[in-house]
């Protein structure tokens, strides 16, 4: 399971109209690379395919997960981060036993 957090749901919700996609999602994925061994892929769609998890947050925010991937993110909390320093979505993943100082690669 991915939990969405209330600040990443709004931010889902308002870009996912922004790009006319009503009832689509945003993908989260991993694939290998980054600093650490893999790193996190993020991307919109309008539907999810078959064999995708899909996840609610609030104001009918939707993450759609391939199941490879969610091996790796079962237990993670999905925010959005509005600091001046660092603005995007954020992942807390508790399979990640070490990440890259961008945090946008983990290892496991």
């Amino acid at each position: 399971m991915i939990q969405v957090s209330e600040n990443a749901s709004k931010q889902i919700a308002k870009l996912l109209a922004k790009q006319d996609l009503p009832g689509g999602g945003l993908r989260v994925g991993i694939k290998a690379g980054g600093c650490s061994g893999f790193e996190y892929v993020f991307g919109w769609e309008a539907a999810p395919r078959d064999s995708d998890q899909v996840f609610e947050g609030d104001d009918g925010a939707r993450i759609f997960v391939d199941p490879k991937s969610l091996r790796f993110l079962d237990g993670t909390v999905l925010d959005y981060d509005t600091s001046l320093i660092s603005r995007g979505f954020t992942l807390s993943n508790p399979h990640a036993k070490s990440t890259c100082g961008c945090g946008h690669s983990f290892s496991v």
